[in-house]
């Protein structure tokens, strides 16, 4: 009989958190000498070695679907390489993949690196990281028939909760120890959340869609009052239900002007020392910076998101932002969900850093309370980072505020914050 099947995005996934990642290889057989590569331009299959050995081709679909079109376990991993990478080295990289595969596969299609945009890319890394369970473009994993696959994820044998099943003896031919038959006999059969929630028999729920309009005629006969109460109790519902902690975002400043921008903010939020921006420097468009906040979460680190643009944003990404950066330039919010600053600062604080020494703009200290400001010593050439001893002290400052904000705004160990 066939061995089952590996799933490309659990395969991944598993390898990440094992912190034993796949090697590409030119082929399938990886115990070839010369077999592994570095060069995703000449290599045609990845080779996992946890939980067990086994090697999976790169251009298989994935549950990845993006406008109902899988994406390949390359672009997949290509996408987990360059996670940290700028964006316009990340692009040039798949031009130069895409020029090394201009070859055709065994379909007759054009094999192709795909890249993802800002929202896919989060999605897809917070994900393969094991910061979510939950995704956007993934696909539940569904087997030919839904309930095998199920059973199979249950009994570990695709990367589920493994068990030792009862009656375990004769497996094999071989004879187990009656007092350890005793014990299969009394276990408690465990699984996962596939197998509970779907159990072993596949149920097709598409005839419930031709009601969908008959429910929508009786909805709109319904008063205010009932429509409004059936809302908030589904609404309630679904929070309660869902234990996910969303990761908060940090807008950071754009301008020029502002001496914190996404080429030195992560070494200044993370080290606790300022290097001046470097406008000539291309920088990534989104970064991750982690932090522990003992008043909300004192066992586990908040993954903080950093962007300098929402351009990408989805509607219930504005609940996530906890602060925005800026230099007093309104033009800076125009984008923004909220474009009148008291507004926006009644939602996200705000930060401002300047110099020390010198004074702080008349708009940043119109806005109030809102709006918390910041001072770091002049960068000095001569010195270098080496003259950087105070800018600790400010960092850690800052982070308080963001914390006592967070909090303030219903962020807990478990959730995000209450909506706004």
């Amino acid at each position: 009989m066939d061995p089952l099947p590996h799933d490309p995005l659990t395969s991944l996934r598993h390898a990440i958190a094992s912190n034993h990642p796949p090697t590409a290889t030119t082929s399938p057989n990886a115990s070839k000498p010369d077999a592994a590569t570095d060069h995703l331009g000449i290599a045609t299959h990845l080779h996992f070695t946890d939980p067990n050995p086994h090697t999976i081709p790169l251009d298989t679909p994935t549950r990845f679907v993006i406008s109902d079109k899988p994406v390949d376990l390359r672009s997949i991993f290509f996408a987990w390489q360059e996670k940290d990478s700028l964006a316009q080295d990340s692009i040039a990289k798949a031009q130069a993949l895409n020029d090394a595969l201009g070859g055709k596969d065994g379909a007759g299609a054009v094999s192709k690196v795909q890249t993802l945009v800002f929202a896919e890319r989060v999605d897809l890394i917070t994900w393969l990281e094991g910061a979510s369970d939950e995704s956007d473009y993934i696909k539940v994993l569904e087997s030919d028939g839904s309930a095998s696959k199920s059973a199979q994820l249950a009994s570990g044998a695709a990367g589920g909760v493994s068990t030792v099943p009862s009656g375990a003896a004769g497996r094999g031919g071989r004879q187990i120890d009656h007092r350890l038959q005793e014990i299969y006999n009394l276990e408690r059969r465990m699984g996962d959340r596939n197998s509970i929630l779907r159990g072993i028999k596949p149920t097709d729920f598409s005839h419930v869609r031709k009601y969908v309009d008959t429910f929508s005629k009786d909805r709109k006969k319904l008063n205010p009052a009932a429509i409004t109460q059936n809302t908030t109790a589904s609404l309630a519902s679904r929070d309660k239900k869902s234990s996910r902690r969303p990761d908060p975002i940090i807008l950071v400043s754009p301008s020029a002007s502002s001496l914190l921008r996404m080429s030195n903010i992560k070494s200044f939020l993370e080290s606790g020392t300022y290097t001046p921006a470097d406008s000539n420097l291309a920088s990534a468009n989104i970064l991750h910076v982690s932090r522990l906040l003992p008043s909300i979460d004192p066992q586990r680190q908040f993954r903080f998101i950093l962007v300098d643009t929402p351009e990408q944003f989805k509607p219930d990404y504005w609940n996530r932002v906890v602060a925005v950066l800026t230099t007093g330039q309104i033009w800076q919010f125009k984008s923004y969900k909220w474009q009148n600053a008291p507004d926006l600062f009644r939602n996200a604080l705000g930060i401002y850093v300047g110099w020390r020494g010198e004074e702080v703009p008349a708009s940043v200290r119109g806005w109030g309370r809102g709006v918390t400001t910041a001072a770091v010593e002049k960068w000095n050439p001569a010195l270098g980072v080496g003259g950087r001893w105070r800018d600790r002290e400010v960092v850690e400052g800052i982070w308080n505020r963001i914390e006592e904000s967070m909090r303030s705004r219903g962020w807990s160990k478990d959730g995000g914050p209450v909506s706004k």
